[in-house]
């Protein structure tokens, strides 16, 4: 049991870094993996590659940030997603389903519509993801429903559906010319624009979110008791719940205002880490996290040389999600 413990996310680490190398070097300007190692190899201070100018400006400014960007995205998410179905007490809990997506997008759509910085767009994406949930939480505990969880599942759903209306009725008002395309291609989900400075925002706002996550990990367990006998065994309940959401509403908002909304990550993959490792969050999250990455990562290589055109991220995760979450209950009823 033990051995198995370290031999999984071994394996998905291995799996991870594998398929980091293959994308950074598949595209219209194709490097072999040799070329890929010497670039590396030269950047670490090894003996120079020896290669075109082109295929250093390919690795280094253009594939690079957005393979790290789709790594980045595809863990913070599914570590959102494992944080929230924690909280919520409800496998159906994620970002998406409970309005933080939705509340990034509109914080995020409108920093585009009034020309804010990068900076300023993050923080509008987190002020809007924690604002959903807040108002999720608070109308879905004054719902007089017995079952609390649906209750937070149908308001996160009709707040979802609120805001969406709000990103609608900004897009309407946004020059057709200019910030509508930017705006829509950016709801779609696109690694295609990232560079340094998205990665540093979105790598400092993950690391900021993940930090509550991965300091609760071992209390975040208590959770799936009763409130009372949470209570009872001394941890401040309310305390550990804010931790959480404001951790997972961090990670989302960062990659939401880094690579627009990209749904079904921070729901199937913890249900598919969750039949692998079970429920304790200490295993869960790292798990998830290398899944998150490793999925994203290849759905993001798989859009851009599928075709002539390169398809949306957020347009694929769905295409592939729905199917793999259909397949993923029939096999928790089988179990």
């Amino acid at each position: 049991m033990r051995q198995s413990s370290w031999l999984l996310p071994a394996g998905l680490a291995l799996a991870l870094a594998a398929t980091t190398l293959f994308a950074l070097g598949s595209g219209s300007f194709p490097l072999s993996l040799s070329d890929v190692l010497r670039l590396l190899a030269e950047r670490l201070g090894g003996a120079p590659a020896d290669l075109p100018p082109m295929a250093d400006t390919v690795l280094w400014q253009i594939r690079g940030p957005r393979v790290l960007a789709a790594v980045l995205v595809g863990a913070g998410l599914a570590a959102s997603g494992v944080a929230l179905q924690s909280v919520f007490r409800n496998p159906l809990a994620a970002p998406d389903l409970l309005g933080v997506s939705a509340g990034s997008a509109v914080g995020a759509v409108l920093g585009i519509f009034l020309g804010w910085t990068a900076w300023a767009i993050q923080g509008a994406a987190f002020a809007g993801g924690l604002a959903a949930v807040a108002v999720v939480y608070a109308v879905g505990s004054a719902v007089p429903l017995r079952d609390r969880t649906l209750s937070l599942v149908l308001v996160g759903i009709a707040v979802g559906s609120m805001l969406g209306s709000v990103v609608a009725l900004i897009k309407t008002l946004a020059d057709p010319y200019t910030q509508l395309p930017a705006i829509t291609f950016w709801l779609l989900g696109s690694f295609a624009s990232i560079g340094m400075a998205d990665l540093l925002g979105l790598a400092a706002c993950g690391l900021l979110g993940l930090l509550p996550l991965l300091l609760m990990r071992w209390r975040a367990d208590a959770l799936m008791l009763s409130d009372d006998e949470v209570r009872a065994l001394g941890i401040r309940l309310q305390a550990l719940r804010l931790a959480l959401v404001v951790g997972a509403t961090l990670l989302t908002a960062a990659t939401v205002a880094a690579a627009g909304i990209i749904g079904w990550i921070g729901l199937v993959v913890p249900h598919a880490a969750r039949l692998l490792v079970g429920a304790s969050f200490a295993r869960l999250l790292p798990v998830s996290m290398l899944l998150g990455a490793l999925l994203m990562l290849a759905i993001d290589t798989l859009g851009r040389n599928v075709g002539q055109a390169e398809l949306p991220p957020g347009v694929l995760t769905a295409l592939i999600g729905a199917p793999v979450l259909f397949f993923l209950m029939l096999r928790r009823r089988d179990d």
